[in-house]
């Protein structure tokens, strides 16, 4: 099933076209990886598909609703995991919680707790810890858990193994897998780690000079 259709897309920024894509259909129920040099588009891209910026012309659908329209619930399935990631200035649990909270899910019990898991934090250790208290790489993980907790439909991942060490970068590839196949999550990623992005991604899209070079399978 198609997730997201783009068509005769253009984005300018200052009189200056970012990107440019005629036509690109994402899948659900799958993992695409983005690639490509810095500046190439990919950050606006996934902008786009996060429902943060409309293009200049061209059409962005959504599971076949024009995003320029989509409605609060609609935005709601989709969450996006930025390079450098937002924390509350609150507790790791409240972190991960605060999304739930939001969308007025009850019976949350033990959810961040299982969410930290699934990243690879001890919940004994960190549930309780201050927003200040975290690495880099710690921020990171807990930022993926608080979007991981909410089962989103589609989670939208920018360089999310920048700042990890490979212990770390496979348990974030564990958890994007599994999101994917337990909880049938769809997962956009961008990432300069090629050799990561083609060991989680179904399909991986290359990106020069605003444009689609390349789609490769597998």
């Amino acid at each position: 099933m198609s997730l997201y259709q783009l068509s005769n897309i253009a984005q300018i920024y200052s009189g200056r076209t970012v990107l440019t894509i005629e036509s690109l259909t994402l899948e659900a129920g799958t993992i695409t990886g983005i690639v490509g040099p810095n500046g190439s588009g990919k950050s606006t891209l996934m902008r786009m598909l996060a429902f943060l910026e409309l293009p200049h012309t061209g059409n962005v659908l959504y599971k076949g609703v024009d995003t320029s329209i989509a409605d609060t619930k609609l935005r709601r399935e989709v969450t996006l995991l930025t390079q450098q990631p937002y924390l509350l200035k609150r507790s790791v649990q409240e972190n991960i919680e605060y999304g739930l909270h939001v969308r007025g899910i009850s019976n949350i019990s033990g959810r961040a707790a299982s969410a930290l898991e699934e990243v690879g934090l001890s919940p004994a250790i960190f549930l309780t810890r201050n927003w200040f208290e975290l690495s880099g790489g710690e921020a990171q993980r807990v930022a993926l858990a608080a979007r991981l907790v909410i089962r989103p439909s589609v989670l939208l991942m920018d360089e999310p193994t920048s700042s990890l060490d490979e212990e770390s970068a496979e348990r974030i590839r564990n958890a994007a897998v599994r999101a994917k196949n337990e909880h049938k999550t769809s997962l956009i990623i961008v990432s300069h780690d090629r050799e990561w992005l083609r060991s989680v991604s179904d399909r991986t899209v290359l990106i020069r000079n605003g444009k689609i070079d390349a789609v490769h399978s597998g």
